[in-house]
């Protein structure tokens, strides 16, 4: 095999194990192993192959993976049930202590009060508290102003 394909299979590797922990560690050294790759195949000694390729990797470990983690892990960012709390909830079937249907951004969720002894009737808007398995708990929006708003 010629110099650069070693590289080549080193990277690979390296990007086997990087979609394995998706932390960019090993992607920043894949990178150094695809710049040795590229030396290699322009004739370049293996001292320099080497070298080149591990500030290569340091450059990308300590310059661009804090910049990518900073974009790709922005906080704040709610998915799946968490992105729903707090949510607008239009109802459907008539929701109580015991059941009721929901739409919940564009889909139909079974869900239940969050008070027993309340029910809500069919068009009301109401705020989805949290979901316990496959059921939205609601119940109706408070006037009061967010916590931490000063009110103005």
């Amino acid at each position: 095999m010629p110099e650069w394909g070693w590289w080549v299979l080193g990277a690979l590797v390296l990007l086997g194990i990087e979609a394995l922990t998706l932390d960019l560690v090993f992607a920043s050294l894949a990178l150094g192993a695809v710049i040795g790759a590229i030396l290699a195949a322009f004739g370049a000694p293996v001292l320099v192959q080497g070298v080149v390729a591990v500030i290569a990797a340091l450059l990308s470990l300590f310059l661009i993976r804090p910049i990518a983690l900073r974009t790709l892990k922005t906080e704040g960012t709610h998915t799946n049930v968490e992105a729903l709390l707090g949510t607008t909830a239009l109802v459907m079937e008539r929701v109580d202590g015991r059941g009721g249907r929901v739409k919940i951004g564009g889909e139909i969720w079974s869900a239940r009060v969050n008070r027993q002894g309340t029910e809500f009737p069919a068009g009301a808007d109401l705020v989805v508290v949290s979901i316990e398995g496959a059921t939205a708990v609601v119940d109706a929006p408070t006037t009061e102003p967010p916590t931490g708003s000063t009110g103005e």
